[in-house]
Order: C-alpha cells, then sequence, then structure tokens
C-alpha cells in the first residue's frame, strides 16, 4: 500500500530547498514552484511529492498537467 502524500510547512520547505521565504512566494507567482495547498483557515502546506519533485529538477519544474508544446 503507498503512503499517502505528506503535506510540508514552511519552515520544512525552507530547509529543504534553500531559498528563503520571499523567493518561494516569488516563483510561485512566477510559476516556477509549486503553489501552497490551504489546510485550515490560517494554515497552508505543499505537498512533499511536490516539493521532491522540484528539488529534483528545479529549472524544469511545471505543474503536473502541464506539458511543454512541441512545435
Amino acid at each position: 500500500m503507498r503512503e499517502p502524500d505528506r503535506i510540508l510547512r514552511l519552515k520544512t520547505v525552507l530547509a529543504r530547498t534553500g531559498l528563503s521565504r520571499s523567493t518561494i512566494y516569488r516563483k510561485i507567482a512566477e510559476g516556477t514552484f509549486p503553489a501552497q495547498l490551504k489546510i485550515s483557515a490560517n494554515g497552508s502546506g505543499w505537498h512533499e511529492s511536490d516539493i521532491g519533485r522540484w528539488i529534483k529538477n528545479p529549472v524544469g519544474w511545471r505543474p503536473k498537467g502541464e506539458f511543454n508544446e512541441v512545435r
């Protein structure tokens, strides 16, 4: 049985990526970093698998379902 995808909070994402808070939010706005999920009225987090995919390939990362067009 597969383990569920954990939700990571900002502090953990900062530690794993080595990015600053402002850089993460700038990259989210640019579409080059996974967007956070609303997990409660005052909390948000990221899927661990999305952060893992970004760490493996930060330059080529794209949101799931977004494919590059072949020209």
